[in-house]
């Protein structure tokens, strides 16, 4: 009989023995009945969904600044009609004979009145019946990042042919919602690593705890020769179900949150929403949230046993 079965049998032994029940553990609760596992599902459930939510925030400011790097808006703020579409015309043609530009596009009248639909209602008219002028828009692409350098050259370029033409690079307008979006990155991040710890703590005093309930049984394993390796080994192998049985049941849970709140976010059809979706990638990634659960619930115990068993003897 190995050392470990015969630490384990005489644990079985000593327990029967003093209180007359059945087969029982090292550790002294069941599977999936104590406490420890469902504290383990609780971190689990809350990492994932922190983890989810911060790489839903990356790639949505990954695909909007990959979209909108090289897009520069020039609006046309003149109020009288004719004059304004004649500069348009103007600013359209010389956008589109300068290098480095690869498309440019006058916004239709129509898809003028669906974005200032929200703000004026449905009822307001089109642009060009309302009494307050609204500018022309022209999309433009570039083949390189809109700098300020290259919008200023842009801007000087429109100056003759159309003089109430303004010059904006569309990353510029987005730049607090990054800002925004980055301080949310980082707070999950922060959340995911306090979660971390809490997990940690709580399988801290769980070991400390089954140490102190099974005092005398340790001294008993030690007398027969056990070592503290051996012991902490058991204290490990039962904290490590534990925690692979709470860390699926809590992924499962953030599962259907995650599929839950993603379902309602998608109903939005808003453009920034979508492009947050989680790739495979990303589901790989959390999917490695309970095994890493599992991994720091067993060495915690086995770091946490091995020094109190140098303490005790």
């Amino acid at each position: 009989m190995s050392p470990i079965e015969l630490l384990e049998t005489r644990i079985t032994g000593v327990v029967r023995a003093v209180t007359g029940a059945g087969e029982q553990e090292l550790v002294p609760q069941s599977r999936l009945s104590g406490p420890m596992p469902w504290v383990i599902a609780i971190m689990v459930t809350m990492t994932v969904i922190a983890m989810a939510a911060g790489l839903a925030l990356r790639n949505t400011v990954v695909s909007a600044q990959a979209g909108l790097e090289g897009g520069i808006t020039v609006q046309i703020v003149e109020p009288r009609a004719g004059e304004r579409q004649a500069q348009s015309k103007a600013a359209l043609e010389r956008l589109r004979a300068l290098p480095g530009v690869t498309g440019a596009r006058l916004v239709p009248q129509d898809e003028l009145d669906r974005l200032i639909e929200p703000w004026l209602g449905s009822d307001g008219g089109s642009a060009s019946t309302m009494a307050i002028p609204v500018p022309a828009l022209i999309d433009v692409q570039l083949a390189e990042q809109a700098s300020e350098a290259r919008v200023g050259q842009i801007r000087a370029a429109l100056a003759k042919v159309a003089p109430a033409a303004r010059v904006d690079a569309q990353s510029g307008w987005l730049e607090p919602v990054y800002d925004a979006i980055a301080s949310l990155q980082w707070l999950a991040i922060a959340l995911v690593l306090l979660l971390a710890l809490a997990l940690a703590a709580a399988v801290l005093m769980a070991a400390r705890s089954a140490l102190g309930t099974n005092r005398e049984t340790i001294e008993i394993v030690h007398l027969l020769g056990g070592t503290d390796a051996q012991i902490a080994k058991v204290f490990q192998r039962s904290m490590g179900v534990d925690a692979i049985g709470g860390g699926v049941v809590g992924f499962a849970l953030a599962v259907v949150v995650i599929l839950f709140l993603g379902r309602h976010f998608a109903g939005l059809g808003a453009g920034m929403v979508e492009s947050g979706a989680l790739g495979w990638n990303d589901w790989l990634l959390l999917a490695m949230v309970p095994v890493a659960a599992a991994l720091l619930a067993m060495l915690t115990a086995r770091l946490t046993v091995m020094h109190a068993l140098r303490k005790m003897l």
